[in-house]
């Protein structure tokens, strides 16, 4: 049973994560795999408006996409993307990362190989990771801008979209529990996290949506 305190800080905390930058035109943009197809839409959209002249889809596969995506989680988004109409001489894929350091770095080195100039970066994840991922690629990458984006969507609509509202909260969960602890392990730059925000993950940790935290000792980022 999730109470309506548990939405109410669930809302709170998904709000957090979004990074409400402005979309502006940048060097490249780079998907961030997992389950969500919507990110690989959400780029070929930006794509079609003018914001990148290139994508680049990175991601391996992880227990949760090993079935859904068994080709890997970049290949999918590609295939996605030529799909909705992007030439295949516009999409890159990095097909070895495991998680968001990962993805950064792995970007990085195949964005050099193919002899791209990089100055800003278009930066798509799921809609509650924007901020871990600003934050990783700001501590990975400091000489670009990073813009953080993602699908356009409430806290709702992605439940609606998921089908499971525990795991969904879960997953904002773990997204924020790394946010703060990760900066002192080196992964990523800190982020300033509301008195309001840390309250609601302390009550939503005692109401027992844990399923996606970490020791604190965890070495991936």
């Amino acid at each position: 049973m999730i109470s309506t305190q548990d939405w109410e800080d669930a809302r709170r905390i998904w709000s957090y994560h979004q990074m409400g930058h402005t979309l502006q035109p940048c060097s490249v943009a780079i998907g961030l795999g997992s389950h969500d197809l919507g990110v690989a839409d959400t780029s070929v959209d930006l794509y079609k408006r003018g914001m990148v002249p290139l994508l680049l889809f990175t991601g391996a596969t992880s227990p949760t996409t090993r079935k859904r995506m068994p080709r890997g989680e970049a290949v999918h988004y590609r295939e996605r993307a030529l799909e909705l109409g992007v030439p295949s001489a516009a999409v890159l894929v990095e097909s070895r990362a495991r998680n968001t350091g990962e993805n950064i770095r792995f970007s990085r080195e195949v964005l050099k190989e193919e002899g791209v100039e990089v100055t800003s970066v278009l930066l798509i994840s799921k809609p509650y990771e924007e901020r871990r991922a600003y934050a990783t690629a700001r501590k990975l990458w400091p000489e670009v801008e990073i813009v953080s984006a993602s699908t356009p969507m409430t806290l709702d609509e992605y439940v609606d979209c998921i089908g499971d509202a525990r795991l969904v909260i879960d997953m904002l969960m773990g997204a924020l529990q790394r946010l703060m602890i990760y900066p002192d392990q080196g992964f990523m730059i800190s982020q300033p996290v509301p008195t309001d925000v840390s309250e609601a993950y302390q009550r939503l940790r005692q109401a027992g949506f844990t399923s996606r935290l970490v020791a604190t000792d965890s070495p991936s980022a």
